[in-house]
């Protein structure tokens, strides 16, 4: 079961920035500076990291690549030293995915690890049925408390019913559950499965890139029930981190004065939607989503550049002048000026 200190930190609601993978220009893990990311994070006040994950290049897990095991040791070793410096938790996110057996092997690796809990991903099993994926997340439960995913399809996910979360609510080491699926329709379909289910111990994490603000404000009124989105587990986050953590307390601080500040919330929500199209290259079917935030940390000085494992992964046509618009455009939701100061003493 999930320690009683992170379920709280969990649920006063976190942000937890999805952690990019860094390689030199051979394409192989630059340590020095995939810690200092993860000081970057912890730094900004990010409440957690998530580490194996999308933004991580699932091809981390590959034989021939061999980077699951080591990148995920190096996050955690680094997390650990910031904990131990500065007294305070950090929520450890480990990804897992594949089918079961895989499954249940990295969740083994992430908890004998000191991984807090698994985001589990259900991309490799697009054609099982509702009662085998049920199956194969209550068995990966046994070894790590579950952060569930819901993945939108065009990254490689797969649509996941109503009746699929009221099950997977069922699964007693449920601790939290992200969304993404990138729908307002599915997106209620998860929120009205744990309302129905009389859970109050599973954290909402908003994984909505494209409606982080409105999911984090809105309130959600269902069977009588109202729930609230925590925090967000977020590729997004993982670049202007500073200014995410920032956004995340202005939010909190709207609700405890009922709805004061919430129009210019609203007007903000645009503006980090507008960014985020950017980033993720919606023009392209999020074909440089992973590019794109590393072109971000690589301008800031935190990334020598933004090579991917597969070399022909790589900004899209016109993606760059979309950076540079956004950038120009928004530059109060960059925080430059926060990792210049702080870079240095990152990359020691």
């Amino acid at each position: 079961m999930l320690d009683r200190e992170i379920a709280i930190a969990l649920h006063n609601g976190a942000v937890i920035p999805a952690h990019p993978l860094v390689l030199t220009a051979e394409r192989k893990l630059d340590e020095r500076r995939q810690r200092a990311l993860t000081r970057y994070y912890c730094d900004a006040g990010a409440g957690g990291i998530a580490v194996g994950v999308h933004t991580t290049q699932f091809a981390i897990r590959e034989p021939q690549i061999g980077l699951f095991e080591p990148v995920l040791t190096l996050a955690l070793e680094t997390a650990r030293a910031w904990e131990a410096a500065h007294g305070k938790r950090v929520i450890k996110v480990a990804g897992v995915c594949g089918k079961t057996a895989q499954a249940v092997r990295e969740a083994v690796f992430a908890r004998e690890s000191g991984y807090d809990l698994g985001l589990l991903s259900l991309a490799a099993l697009r054609e099982a049925t509702l009662p085998e994926l049920l199956a194969h997340c209550q068995t990966v439960a046994t070894e790590i408390p579950l952060f569930g995913f819901y993945l939108q399809p065009a990254v490689g996910g797969r649509l996941l019913p109503y009746e699929f979360w009221r099950g997977f609510f069922a699964i007693e080491n449920v601790a939290a559950v992200k969304l993404a699926p990138f729908n307002r329709y599915q997106t209620l379909d998860v929120v009205r499965a744990l309302a129905d289910s009389g859970r109050q111990d599973v954290a909402l994490y908003t994984g909505n890139d494209d409606n982080i603000v409105v999911d984090l404000l809105a309130e959600f009124r269902v069977a009588g029930k109202s729930l609230h989105f925590a925090g967000g587990l977020l590729g997004h986050w993982s670049v202007w981190t500073r200014r995410a953590v920032e956004l995340l307390d202005d939010i909190k601080a709207c609700k405890r004065a009922e709805g004061q500040g919430a129009a210019e919330l609203l007007a903000r929500a645009a503006e980090v939607t507008d960014t985020n199209a950017a980033l993720f290259d919606v023009a392209n079917n999020f074909a440089g989503c992973i590019a794109g935030l590393h072109e971000i940390l690589r301008r800031q000085g935190l990334l020598a550049g933004r090579w991917c494992l597969d070399p022909h992964e790589d900004l899209s046509p016109g993606q760059m002048a979309e950076l540079d618009r956004i950038c120009t455009t928004y530059p109060h939701l960059t925080d430059d000026a926060f990792v210049a100061e702080h870079l240095a003493d990152w990359l020691r």
